[in-house]
């Protein structure tokens, strides 16, 4: 008779998860690039608290032209980073999340735009974020890393974009989280965007969001490795690893739509079914599982939670006396594209979003996407987001030449 416990999960195989999966110094530098963008207690947060110094990391494609107006910058999602195109390799655990909409004769054609990709502040990749070393004490910020906003984000973007030279994007494009960030550089900073494109996103995070946010932060924050968010001094193994890659299940499963998961899996199992064990495995928990993993990896638990906020935070009618006035804000040509399967970021908001930039007199081009893959349907179906962005920024970049 076996003396193991029939409810207990079998320990995870294969090496321990580092603490926090994120880039740091030391480790290779990758394609990025890196600019220091204030100092010296110089960034005040819109939900209170300073940051003393920001320093962010990003990537560029291109080249910008003599007269500065060929620039576009993408906005990534809740765990991407600055390296949008390109392969895996050393310091860069992951290949370009957009690699086939960028380059030569792509939709982002690198021989005619200068392409700029930033991870975020709060992040991970090489940006200013809770695992980065707070100069006043020379240790991570870890617990005391403050609430971020996507507005926070996006004036951060501007400081760099100063310093490249870019005073006026020919557009800011972006999907999910990377949406929120180009709608609010159209509302505030109209004459610094000449256009701007977002898919699968919102104008203000739904309810149904926030519950999902809030279930995927508290699986970190009920991690008793999590630590009250101090981890960084814990050995391989002993982070909050558990937690961020339940975070991950969870999110996992309303990224995606049912008929995906119905066409990619069914009902196979990887474990038989002969006599039935608590633990026996179909294969989508077994897809959750390595997508767990393989996020723990890449991440930091805390980066995931400060995102995470950032993203419930986000509404562009706040103190701006509502959605309607501040998008009335946006005078750019626009462009507005949904995934018809997404159960995360419904059409509904999408449509919310085309009618009252309409109303507030900006030209809006409206596409659906056709997918069976949900929210994820942005990071996937690039036979038709090529031609929807590319004859969009075509178009502009034609525009803004005559």
């Amino acid at each position: 008779m076996s003396d193991l416990n029939p409810l207990q999960r079998p320990e995870r195989a294969g090496p321990p998860i580092p603490a926090s999966g994120g880039w740091s110094d030391g480790d290779p530098v990758a394609w990025r690039k890196f600019a220091t963008v204030c100092e010296n207690r110089c960034f005040a947060l819109e939900g209170g608290g300073v940051l003393d110094r920001i320093d962010l990391a990003y990537e560029t494609w291109g080249e910008l032209n003599a007269s500065a107006s060929n620039a576009v910058l993408l906005c990534h999602a809740l765990t991407g980073d600055a390296h949008a195109a390109g392969p895996s390799g050393a310091g860069q655990p992951t290949a370009g999340w957009w690699d086939e909409l960028i380059g030569p004769g792509k939709a982002l054609d690198t021989d005619r735009y200068f392409v700029v990709c930033v991870n975020v502040l709060g992040g991970c990749q090489g940006s200013t974020g809770p695992a980065s070393i707070n100069p006043s004490t020379g240790k991570p910020y870890g617990s005391t890393f403050p609430v971020v906003s996507v507005r926070d984000i996006v004036r951060t973007q501007a400081m760099l974009a100063d310093r490249l030279g870019v005073w006026r994007w020919m557009s800011v494009i972006g999907g999910s989280m990377g949406g929120m960030q180009s709608l609010e550089w159209a509302v505030m900073y109209p004459d610094r965007v000449a256009s701007m494109a977002t898919i699968a996103s919102a104008a203000a995070a739904s309810p149904l969001q926030i519950g999902w946010s809030e279930t995927g932060r508290l699986a970190i924050a009920n991690d008793a490795k999590w630590n009250g968010g101090d981890y960084y001094d814990a050995e391989a193994g002993e982070g909050p690893h558990e937690g961020l890659m339940l975070a991950r299940r969870i999110a996992q499963i309303h990224y995606r739509a049912d008929q995906s998961y119905a066409d990619r899996f069914g009902r196979a199992v990887v474990d038989k079914l002969d006599g039935f064990k608590y633990w026996d495995r179909f294969q989508i928990e077994s897809y959750l599982d390595y997508h767990g993993e393989k996020l723990a990896r890449r991440f930091d638990a805390n980066s995931y939670l400060v995102l995470n906020k950032a993203m419930d935070l986000h509404d562009v009618g706040r103190g701006r006396g509502g959605l309607a006035k501040a998008l009335a804000r946006i005078k750019t040509p626009t462009l507005v594209a949904t995934v018809d399967s997404d159960m995360l970021y419904t059409p509904r908001q999408q449509v919310e979003l085309r009618d009252l930039i309409t109303e507030g007199g900006a030209p809006v081009e409206f596409v659906e996407i056709t997918s069976d893959h949900g929210h994820d349907g942005f990071l996937i179906e690039f036979d038709q987001l090529n031609p929807i962005l590319g004859d969009f920024v075509s178009n502009i970049d034609k525009t803004l030449s005559h």
